[in-house]
């Protein structure tokens, strides 16, 4: 099957409408209950997150992006869009949050136009997963007491370590009848991974959930025997229908500190997911980074200007809707119009589900980001690793998230030099290339690092003939986890096109660890 990149939209929609239309549906599913949870939780109204949504299946679906990504709101940015409605103002500050992520967009597009789809591969992958871990903790903490029915005012505002020290509180506080349905709902979330294949596990987790959640709802008449706060409000959501943006704030430092943060944290999850759902295609197509970063900038900018949240390809939506059974993008638009359909003809419904089950499937999403599987394997990678992954999670709980990614990647830097990195390598790659009749010789002659990793990988990438390419390190004294990781990436494109890729004198550098991609550094001679 061609690739989507060179198959026009249209073509493909006669060969792959009824596969690509049944995965739209089921995304659309589980996406419609996260989508109202993450836009509730960031401090937006939660119809946006499902305008969001929307966007990302209608509007990004026209550019040429990965073919089997969902793009949408993602829990991974909570705590960024509620810091900002923290700092701009309050729930009165919609407009002049949605004019951050308005900037941060057409800052995306020109990424995409400069061709910058690559940045991704900058960051070191234990600073990424320690900022995601750090982020989980905070989505549990601010739904913990959501998912039990206390009142808002009761944890409104407050620091996550704070909300943390506040559980024994909570629990004391919570509303019975809601406690009990969060907890139920939880309990469903938490379960449904761990089932046997059958058609019960065919249904997501959250379209469980609110198949609970939504008759109990109705029987209990939770519109008028619960306070206001227990069910989800739309309002009039084509009333209100429009353009929603400020630029009143545009001067200020507050301003363009989020709107870094957006940009930062929306990229690069982005792209990582990408990354992460490619080899998942079963057509082995590799996605255009600067096509997927392209098509979600302009989703963004539309997103924002109508009040919406900022988008990202979704890794679970992705991930599901490979398992579903999708061919193309055309899925990710098929579940943007399911999400339209349900907006015009749903929304009363829509307002029968209780926050406290939006809370369960929000905590999950929390959990899957900061699993201690996540600090297991960065362990078995190495205790360097570890130590950095600990680090950037504890800097962004005490603090916030721009410090504590910095922390990681500076840590990072220390390491590296400690283990003989010397500064002006950091950024420059050291090589030469050997071309003879049996093919490309790539001699890594220095450190081969995440900071020069892009240096290394626009060279390598040029050589995309059908000649066989070794890269060898003989004459390397260290390599990290982060290029070894994209070397691995890099060997299975180059499989799946034919293309063969030999790694020489490897073992000759000492691992840190028994993982297969740990870092190395040249043997101490005895």
């Amino acid at each position: 099957m061609k690739s989507t990149s060179s198959t026009s939209f249209s073509a493909t929609l006669a060969q792959t409408w009824r596969s690509d239309l049944l995965s739209g549906f089921m995304v659309f599913l589980l996406a419609l209950p996260l989508s109202l949870g993450i836009a509730k939780a960031s401090g937006y109204p939660a119809a946006m997150g499902v305008l969001t949504a929307m966007v990302g299946g209608l509007v990004t679906s026209l550019f040429k992006v990965a073919p089997l990504t969902i793009k949408g709101p993602a829990a991974g940015l909570i705590t960024i869009c509620s810091g900002a409605f923290l700092e701009f103002g309050g729930e009165q500050a919609w407009p002049m949050v949605t004019a951050a992520v308005m900037v941060a967009a057409l800052i995306q597009v020109f990424m995409a136009w400069a061709r910058w789809g690559s940045i991704s591969d900058f960051f070191p992958a234990a600073a990424v997963h320690g900022m995601l871990a750090a982020i989980g903790i905070i989505i549990i903490a601010k739904q913990f007491p959501v998912l039990l029915g206390v009142a808002p005012e009761l944890y409104k505002g407050r620091a996550p370590l704070e909300l943390l020290s506040m559980i024994p509180v909570f629990v004391g506080s919570a509303n019975l009848h809601l406690a009990i349905l969060g907890l139920i709902s939880a309990v469903i979330m938490f379960a449904h991974p761990l089932l046997p294949k059958g058609w019960v596990k065919t249904v997501p987790a959250p379209m469980w959930v609110l198949l609970i959640a939504v008759p109990v709802s109705f029987v209990m008449n939770f519109s008028q025997s619960q306070p206001g706060y227990a069910l989800v409000a739309i309002g009039d959501f084509w009333g209100q229908f429009g353009f929603h943006f400020d630029f009143s704030l545009v001067s200020s430092f507050v301003f363009w500190k989020y709107v870094f943060l957006f940009l930062f944290v929306n990229t690069l999850e982005s792209l990582l997911t990408v990354k992460a759902i490619d080899p998942m295609d079963p057509h082995h197509r590799k996605s255009d980074y600067n096509g997927d970063l392209m098509g979600l900038g302009f989703g963004n900018l539309i997103s924002g200007s109508l009040g919406g949240l900022p988008m990202i390809s979704e890794v679970v939506r992705s991930s599901s809707n490979v398992g579903f059974g999708a061919q193309t993008k055309w899925s990710n638009f098929f579940h943007g119009v399911f999400l339209l359909l349900a907006m015009v003809f749903l929304i009363p419904l829509i307002e029968m589900i209780p926050n406290t089950a939006l809370a369960a499937m929000l905590i999950f999403a929390g959990w899957r980001l900061t699993s201690p599987k996540h600090f297991i394997h960065s362990y078995r990678i190495g205790p360097e690793q570890l130590a950095i992954f600990v680090l950037t999670v504890v800097v962004t709980l005490a603090e916030d998230l721009l410090l504590g990614i910095a922390a990681g990647i500076v840590f990072k830097f220390i390491l590296h030099w400690i283990r003989g990195v010397a500064w002006k390598e950091f950024f420059k790659a050291h090589y030469r290339i050997e071309r003879t009749t049996r093919g490309v010789h790539f001699h890594i002659q220095g450190p081969a690092v995440f900071s020069n990793l892009l240096a290394f990988k626009s060279v390598l990438e040029k050589q995309n003939n059908d000649s066989p390419l070794t890269v060898d390190f003989e004459q390397c004294k260290f390599v990290d986890h982060t290029f070894l990781e994209f070397l691995e990436q890099f060997e299975r494109e180059r499989d799946s096109a034919g293309q063969p890729l030999f790694i020489q004198n490897l073992d000759q550098l000492q691992a840190v660890s028994d993982y297969k991609t740990s870092a190395r550094r040249k043997k101490s001679n005895p």
